[in-house]
């Protein structure tokens, strides 16, 4: 018998090396090949060679007229209008593009104790109020998923169909609990009638892929969640589950089957240390929409966003908080990154930033005070670190404020992070704020680009900030001058310059300050 052939796969990128090093030769990573045994196809492998092909062709007289075999043109393709489901929750049909698409695959990623699980079985919970729904749960027994239903408040019944380790199809009702022995892996009881709805919510505790397309055959549900990915393995790998040739198996056959059979997957997937999905980057590739659920685990809020959709718009965020009976929706995001604007502090500045279609307002605040070291420090929180940097070297050469010599410290209020350059000048405006101990008008909201010229540039989107900072009632905003402004009850304030949105946003401030002088050119 020969000895089988195996090769070697990064955990990380997914490049095949014929041998093993320590250090990746695609991505660089240290210690993440691992071994794979090379599977030998009994069918035979196409030539690939070019020669007959062309040999063919030069004989005019013996060929035979071209014909498609399997391809269509767009005419003979069927128009297929597209019904999106309405998934129960406003913000995760804001990311998905309007709904939950037939037949999609989605890929949702996090760290751990996020609330990815949490907000499936609660989508799962309305989405069962119309359709069938399959919970296929690979780190959780029934009567763990049971349990966390009941915390969240799932109200609909649960139906769990055993794995063979003695569980029963459950009904879970709160007047009443019926229990049904099963003698077969894939028996599914006939779904009981319940005030005079039906239960369709199903969970299968199952981490072998033949058995969950055989009750995915067998059930024919609308919607299949699998929780999560890297558990699930094909019996026919001899890899581990979880490992890349695991993943990419996995997953290219559940895109097969929700393909054909038109049922949509929405797909938990793990991160790395790093906050990227584990495992190949084809993973990625091969979903049609791609989510990444954030949040600070010392707050309350989580942030939904996309980063893929052929469906719809990429970079969409929707906001959840997490209460004690699960995630529940935002509805006003402005109001929870906003701060007290009763009692404003100093160095602080209120900008609007974009996420997406969907604009928010956020409290920027900035603390500056002398350095004790030879290089001064500079830290962020929610802000980009490149453009804090690059905003410090404006206000040093082109305002005349000393920042080489003082420690600066930007953060934005509930740790959303807003990294476009549209909040630029409201960087730059809490800087020179907490340097001169200043408080800018909480009235006010700043929105530009900050150029190294020290001029203010346009910013798109500026209709939809202007009408998100009216609606909150803020009654000034310094923009940047140029653009086309909506006739709105707020008063508008363009500027060319940094220098210029100083002094309109700081009135204490001017060129007679000592520290505030322009340089002469």
């Amino acid at each position: 018998m020969p000895k089988p052939k195996t090769y070697y796969v990064c955990n990380q990128c997914g490049a095949e090396s014929p041998q093993w090093f320590g250090k990746c030769p695609s991505c660089g990573t240290y210690n993440s090949l691992e071994e794979e045994i090379a599977i030998q196809s009994s069918t035979d492998i196409p030539s690939r060679g070019g020669n007959n092909w062309r040999s063919q062709q030069g004989n005019t007289k013996s060929a035979k007229p071209a014909k498609p075999r399997s391809s269509l043109r767009f005419d003979q393709i069927s128009d297929r209008q597209v019904t999106r489901w309405p998934s129960g929750y406003g913000e995760l049909d804001r990311v998905l593009g309007g709904g939950v698409v037939p037949g999609s695959m989605v890929l949702i990623g996090g760290d751990p104790g996020i609330g990815k699980s949490t907000l499936l079985l609660q989508v799962s919970n309305e989405l069962a109020q119309r359709y069938r729904i399959l919970y296929v749960s690979g780190e959780e027994s029934g009567q763990q998923v049971k349990l966390r239903a009941s915390r969240l408040g799932v109200t609909k019944p649960l139906n769990v169909v055993s794995n063979g380790n003695g569980n029963g199809h459950e009904h879970n009702d709160t007047n009443k609990i019926e229990v049904t022995e099963v003698t077969e892996v894939t028996e599914v009881t006939e779904v009981t009638q319940i005030e005079g709805k039906f239960a369709d919510l199903y969970v299968l505790p199952e981490t072998d892929l033949e058995e969950i397309l055989k009750e995915v055959e067998s059930l024919k549900p609308n919607l299949t969640v699998i929780d999560s990915i890297q558990t699930v393995f094909f019996p026919a790998l001899t890899s581990a589950p979880g490992s890349v040739a695991q993943v990419r198996e996995c997953t290219a056959a559940l895109m097969k089957v929700a393909k054909h059979e038109d049922i949509t997957m929405l797909i938990v997937g793990h991160v790395t240390k790093e906050g990227a999905i584990a495992g190949p980057k084809v993973l990625e590739h091969l979903v049609d929409t791609v989510l990444y659920f954030e949040g600070d685990r010392f707050a309350s809020h989580r942030l939904l966003r996309t980063v893929k959709n052929r469906f719809g718009a990429t970079h969409e965020i929707g906001i959840f908080e997490m209460v004690e009976h699960g995630l529940r929706e935002v509805s006003n995001p402005s109001e929870l990154f906003l701060g007290n604007r009763d009692d404003p502090g100093p160095g602080t500045a209120i900008v609007v930033a974009c996420e997406g279609t969907r604009p928010i307002v956020v409290e920027l605040q900035a603390l500056v005070s002398p350095t004790s070291y030879a290089s001064p420090r500079r830290s962020t929180t929610g802000v980009d670190y490149n453009r804090l940097v690059q905003i410090l070297a404006v206000l040093e050469k082109r305002v005349g404020v000393p920042m080489s010599k003082l420690d600066s410290y930007v953060a934005s209020a509930g740790g959303l992070n807003v990294e476009e350059p549209a909040v630029d000048l409201g960087v730059a405006i809490a800087i020179v704020a907490s340097f001169r101990d200043r408080v800018v008008d909480p009235g006010t909201v700043l929105i530009g680009e900050v150029g190294l010229g020290g001029q203010v540039r346009p910013v798109s989107q500026m209709e939809l900030r202007l009408k998100e900072a009216a609606k909150l009632g803020f009654k000034r905003a310094i923009v940047p001058k140029g653009q086309k402004f909506p006739s709105l009850d707020i008063e508008i304030l363009p500027v060319s310059k940094v220098i210029d949105a100083i002094i309109a946003a700081i009135p204490q401030a001017s060129l007679e300050d000592e520290d505030l002088e322009p340089d002469e050119e």
